[in-house]
């Protein structure tokens, strides 16, 4: 038992760089199972993104991702009676529509600047069909380039919003 003290002891009296080294060591060993542990939980990993767009016509623009995209108001945001703005969800994409407070002026433009990469499913033609269908009007055609299929929108604010399916070769 006296030996193991030693031992002990010795491992102690160590110089720190080469304790220090040897944590790091680990650490870097065991980085993968850490990374993947903290995405689960949330810790020091983004998780999700939801874009905020200002409308000049709330119920407009709701009508607009409900009847031509084919989302669903997740929530309305009301204050003394007046709507002020929503969450129109689809899958796990959420956009966060706010009527505009006009504090800025009447004729700010809006969108300008702005786009959107929508990741879909492999049915990304037939919800271009539908899309269509609904009284959309595609700002780009269905179409094959750089390894994606896309096609994009414009909402009645002018953001826009492209649509892509990752082809596998």
């Amino acid at each position: 038992m006296a030996k193991k003290k030693k031992a002990v002891k010795a491992v102690a009296k160590k110089p720190a760089k080469k304790t220090v080294a040897r944590k790091m060591a680990a650490r870097r060993r065991t980085a993968p199972v850490s990374r993947a542990k903290s995405a689960s939980s949330g810790k020091g990993t983004l998780l999700s993104v939801a874009a905020g767009f200002t409308v000049n016509d709330i119920e407009k623009s709701m009508a607009w991702y409900r009847d031509v995209l084919g989302f669903k108001v997740k929530e309305r945001w009301e204050r003394d009676g007046t709507l002020h703005g929503a969450e129109m969800s689809a899958g796990d994409v959420a956009f966060y529509l706010g009527q505009d407070d006009w504090k800025m002026g009447r004729d700010r433009v809006k969108g300008v600047g702005t786009r959107m990469y929508i990741t879909t499913g492999p049915r990304i033609g037939r919800l271009a069909d539908n899309i269509k269908a609904r009284g959309g009007t595609l700002t780009q055609e269905l179409r094959e380039d750089w390894g994606m299929r896309t096609f994009s929108v414009e909402d009645p604010d002018g953001y826009r919003m492209t649509f892509m399916f990752p082809l596998k070769k």
